[in-house]
């Protein structure tokens, strides 16, 4: 790491940890979304809601955090990038869990759990990462494994995608449901320009 003989404002650690640690506790109500029954569903859409509203207030801190330091731990533009792509990730699972609701959905097509297990690892993953920008150590794995991951969701999308084409459900239902798995393919996408953004980071500060 390039040494520095000004002082750097660190909480920006401590907030995109707090970030991506709430994106945690958002996989987990995805994943508690897939073994509840319809009525239960309005009760974790609401819980789910109030975790999308704490990521933006971390966001929101972030930002003014931003625009009020004049030494930051690493280039502007890359902090202002990473904690949009952390509050995309929370905004698509938020809304995947919303539309389930408000479509009335019946029972999500197989595929979809698969989906939300990346999505729950890629938020693991990414977790576990932040602290680790402090000192830019042990981040290489975490970036290729996103990365893996991500390429493994454009796969279990694509089969979805067949499975709902395939002449078993009616066009309605359809385009309910394709709505709903290309959100959560959004939320892949976006853990993987969290990742790529790390690594820009990364490389800079090498």
């Amino acid at each position: 790491m390039r040494f520095r003989l000004t002082p750097r404002e660190t909480s920006f650690y401590d907030m995109f940890a707090a970030s991506a640690d709430n994106i945690v506790t958002g996989s987990k109500l995805l994943m508690e979304l897939l073994g509840a029954d319809t009525s239960a569903r309005a009760e974790i859409a609401e819980r789910m809601r109030a975790a999308e509203h704490a990521g933006d207030d971390a966001t929101h801190a972030i930002f003014h955090q931003l625009n009020s330091s004049f030494i930051t731990p690493f280039d502007r533009e890359d902090i202002y990038s990473l904690a949009s792509s952390l509050d995309d990730i929370m905004d698509f699972m938020e809304e995947a869990v919303d539309l389930v609701v408000l479509y009335n959905i019946d029972e999500l097509p197989k595929g979809v759990e698969q989906q939300i297990e990346v999505l729950s690892r890629a938020a693991e993953l990414t977790a576990e990462a932040m602290p680790n920008l402090r000192t830019m150590d042990n981040l290489t794995e975490y970036w290729i494994e996103v990365n893996r991951l991500e390429n493994q969701a454009d796969q279990i999308h694509r089969k979805l995608l067949a499975h709902l084409f395939n002449g078993k459900y009616d066009a309605i239902e359809v385009l309910k449901l394709k709505q709903i798995v290309d959100v959560l393919e959004e939320a892949a996408d976006a853990f993987e320009h969290v990742a790529n953004t790390v690594e820009t980071i990364a490389v800079k500060e090498s």
